[in-house]
């Protein structure tokens, strides 16, 4: 369905709205750990004190901090920006009572999205062995 021929839209249960980019990133579990082994302070960095606490009741919280790595990298692909555009902090993976994940954009991170009309997410996340993958579609 489209409101334009040049529009594309999603329809669905999450609404009607035009695509305004989509994202994806796929992480290395382990070079996660090594990094982060390696670096302790970048954890800091890359992570809020929520996403930090809420994959660390996990027996292992690396998969589930690489699955938010990966959604970070794969919203700033669906904005169309690089890394050194926003703080890896200012966009924040939440995760609903129903385990569903969504993102809070604050900062230059929400600068950006207000800018190109971002007003809602779509975010899938999985982790499976030694990879995480999410994908992000942004929209109007």
């Amino acid at each position: 369905m489209t409101d334009r021929d040049d529009a594309p839209t999603s329809v669905g249960a999450a609404g009607v709205g035009t695509v305004v980019g989509v994202g994806t990133d796929l992480v290395a579990v382990d070079r996660l750990r090594t990094a982060l082994d390696r670096t302790p302070s970048l954890l800091h960095r890359l992570f809020t004190p929520a996403e930090q606490a809420r994959c660390g009741r996990h027996a292992d919280p690396l998969p589930h901090l690489a699955a938010r790595f990966a959604a970070k990298e794969a919203t700033m692909k669906a904005l169309g920006r690089g890394m050194s555009a926003m703080s890896f902090t200012d966009v924040e993976v939440l995760t609903a009572a129903d385990g569903s994940p969504s993102l809070r954009l604050t900062g230059r991170a929400r600068q950006v999205a207000d800018t190109v009309g971002v007003t809602s997410w779509l975010v899938s996340l999985t982790h499976d062995g030694p990879m995480a993958h999410a994908v992000v579609l942004a929209r109007t």
